[in-house]
């Protein structure tokens, strides 16, 4: 199951932009920042380094229908954020030259990786008890959290679990966003909607207080012209693995142990230099956390 985006229209607005953690965030204090770029890693954990010669050709698989981490661009060519990260980790690990990047179908990417060795998945894929019995999988390199989204003209600041006390909170209904915030915050003050647009309406029109939705997604749509620049985040993030996911992760054969670990020392090594934030301040128009 890939990991989910609540909104049919998300791929329209991120294209027309472009041209696990494991902890829960309880509602606190924040300190605000202009720009907070994702740090998943452990600054104690240390990775052995790869011998290059040994990894042989590498093969990454991903999709074409993933914005902004993988999509066509205008010139028919594949591209996106996780497209530029696994040509980072190659030129990290000294083996450009031998890696390939293919997108292909959905149904027929898990048959791929295990069939052939040295491939990565690099898809989307969710970390779960059933793909953990199918695939190895490299520490998340970016989080899909969920933010709290309200008017510009309507103001609210942490804690936010005591200041939305009594406003109207709009969420979609079934989805992960709704089943966290009626565990942490309560059903009272809830309005429930059938999609995302929907619920961003309303809060247009100030019928919700704030919407509680996936950061990605919520991110291009600040930025969209549908928002009329009327409103922003509020409030920090919100990652818990067990509504959210772990996040974005490579994905290897269970026998792929040695390339496992060639991943996560790049990774850790493309982090550490500064690359990975300056790819993700190329492809996200506002920081997700």
């Amino acid at each position: 199951m890939r990991v989910g985006l609540h909104m049919l229209l998300f791929f329209d607005w991120v294209r027309a932009l472009l041209l696990g953690i494991s902890i829960l965030i309880l509602p606190g204090p924040v300190i605000a920042q202009e720009f907070q770029i994702p740090n998943f890693w452990d600054p104690q954990e240390r990775f052995s380094i790869p011998n290059a010669k040994k990894l042989g050709n590498i093969r990454f698989i991903t999709t074409t229908n993933f914005p902004p981490f993988s999509f066509v661009d205008d010139n028919k060519q594949i591209a996106g954020f996780n497209i530029d990260l696994a040509r980072a980790v190659c030129s990290e690990l000294g083996i450009l030259g031998s890696c390939q990047i293919q997108a292909l179908p959905w149904l027929e990417q898990e048959k791929a990786v295990t069939e052939q060795p040295g491939t990565v998945l690099i898809s989307g894929l969710a970390v779960d008890s059933a793909s953990r019995k199918k695939f190895l999988f490299t520490r998340p390199y970016i989080g899909l959290p969920a933010r709290f989204i309200g008017l510009k003209s309507q103001p609210t600041s942490e804690p936010l679990y005591h200041n939305l006390s009594g406003r109207t909170i709009g969420v979609v209904a079934n989805t992960a966003h709704e089943a966290f915030l009626i565990a942490n915050f309560g059903k009272s003050g809830l309005r429930i909607f059938l999609n995302q647009s929907d619920a961003l309406a309303a809060l247009m029109k100030s019928e919700v207080n704030v919407v509680f939705t996936d950061a990605l997604s919520a991110s291009f749509w600040l930025h969209s012209k549908k928002s009329a620049d009327c409103c922003t985040f509020v409030g920090g993030p919100y990652l818990a693995p067990e509504y959210f996911g772990r996040g974005l992760t490579m994905a290897v054969r269970p026998n792929d142990k040695e390339l496992l670990n060639a991943l996560n020392f790049a990774l850790r090594s493309i982090n550490d230099k500064g690359i990975f934030a300056e790819l993700y301040l190329r492809y996200f128009p506002e920081s997700l956390y």
